[in-house]
């Protein structure tokens, strides 16, 4: 493209919920992604061609790269829409005892019926200890909807307990072996070192409020309401908290651990490879640093790995290709999917950071086996109809913890020189 000549609008769709078709939104994703290429092709010709970056075709890139997000989130809105529950009880299962004293409870304050379930269970409510815990359906639900919201959540253990803290022994190293002939002496080898991992619980709240009308209608699904009110500040909490989470009231995050270069790595730090620039990839064979960090992790860990790094992060990476001049980022598959780098799955986790001196934006590694999350079992809630009147807030809670399990799970690149 010469200089004089003005880039061709790339029509986009917002990511508001403008697209009423998901096959029709992947649709336009994937005709995105193709002239996003064709774009990102035309720029490094330019530059081999040593006639400079021309503005006009940088800017285009820049473009089609943010439309490629916007129409990234409204795949993953429509995607959300088609799992929630429908409005009305057609074709649903007849309500448990449970479910329907909480309804009372619920839309009239009436909490009869649920003292009367304490005299037969203690475990479905405390109303003298403020609150009562919700259905196990309504409960359910709302650990669904995390999971599909909050990113780490859905890649790594989740671990459902009854007590405050979860005491878990990991064993760093087995037992001594070695290679001993027919009749020669056996001597005692070396027990198995164990190390105890502590994950408390702590306290995450929502106070979502309705009128009393809301209430009073029939027709509103409370199940849904609720988890529509508490799931999106849970979520965003959480998301925060797993990734860089201080431990203080909170959950510990991934990337609050002790780092350390992989070279010299030990147990209770997450290790991590360089780029060796400040705050940047290498202008040459960028990728290399992407091979290193894939296989600093070992072979049992590559098997379940996974890519977490935010937006910014993976529009950057997305420009990078290959020495056979592919790309290494590739879209979905299939609607619903993730996109895949080198190989791996890619998890957009808007709490990384972004790339700058000395910081860790990529992560690598298996979730699942690295990062356990605890919850305490229920999700509790407390009427208040006095406080905000004509209001009536749901102070609804639930304690969930989290940390690094195994540290050799997790690896890290870090955009700096040591």
């Amino acid at each position: 493209m010469s200089a004089i000549e003005s880039p061709a609008p790339i029509e986009t769709k917002s990511a508001g919920g403008d697209y009423l078709d998901l096959k029709d939104a992947f649709g336009d994703f994937m005709t995105t992604f193709e002239a996003f290429k064709e774009s990102n092709d035309e720029k490094l010709a330019e530059l081999e061609g040593r006639l400079g970056g021309d503005v006009l075709t940088t800017e285009k890139v820049e473009r089609i790269s943010r439309a490629l997000d916007e129409q990234k989130r409204a795949i993953d809105n429509l995607a959300l829409k088609k799992m929630r529950p429908v409005l009305g009880r057609d074709g649903q299962a007849a309500p448990s005892e449970h479910k329907s004293a909480f309804e009372a409870y619920m839309r009239q304050g009436d909490d009869r019926l649920l003292r009367s379930l304490d005299a037969k269970a203690m475990s479905y409510g405390s109303g003298q200890d403020g609150g009562y815990l919700v259905p196990p359906e309504t409960e359910a639900e709302i650990g669904k909807r995390l999971s599909t919201l909050s990113p780490i959540r859905a890649i790594s253990s989740v671990r459902q307990v009854s007590a405050a803290v979860l005491k878990k022994p990991f064993s760093v190293s087995g037992p001594a072996v070695g290679w001993v002939a027919e009749t020669a002496a056996r001597p005692q080898t070396n027990t198995a070192t164990l190390a105890e991992l502590q994950f408390p619980t702590m306290e995450l709240y929502a106070m979502p409020a309705a009128t009393a009308s809301l209430l009073e209608d029939a027709v509103v699904d409370l199940d849904q309401w609720i988890s529509s009110e508490v799931e999106a500040a849970f979520a965003e909490q959480e998301g925060a908290a797993f990734v860089s989470g201080d431990g203080n009231s909170k959950p510990k995050g991934f990337l609050s651990y002790a780092k350390i270069a992989e070279s010299a790595w030990e147990w209770g730090k997450v290790g991590y490879t360089l780029t060796g620039v400040a705050g940047a990839l290498p202008a040459e064979d960028a990728s290399d640093v992407l091979i290193d960090t894939i296989y600093a992790l070992k072979a049992g860990y590559r098997q379940n790995a996974n890519w977490v790094m935010n937006r910014k992060t993976q529009a950057t990476i997305r420009k990078l290709k290959d020495g056979d001049g592919n790309y290494l980022w590739q879209p979905p598959a299939a609607p619903g999917q993730k996109a895949m780098l080198m190989g791996f799955p890619l998890v957009e986790a808007e709490d990384m950071p972004d790339i700058g001196n000395d910081a860790t934006p990529v992560a690598f590694g298996d979730f699942a086996r690295g990062y356990l999350v605890v919850d305490r079992a229920g999700v509790r809630v407390l009427r208040d109809p006095y406080s905000a009147k004509p209001y009536v807030l749901f102070y609804t809670t639930k304690r969930v913890g989290g940390g690094v399990q195994d540290f050799d799970a997790i690896k890290l690149l870090k955009f700096g020189t040591v």
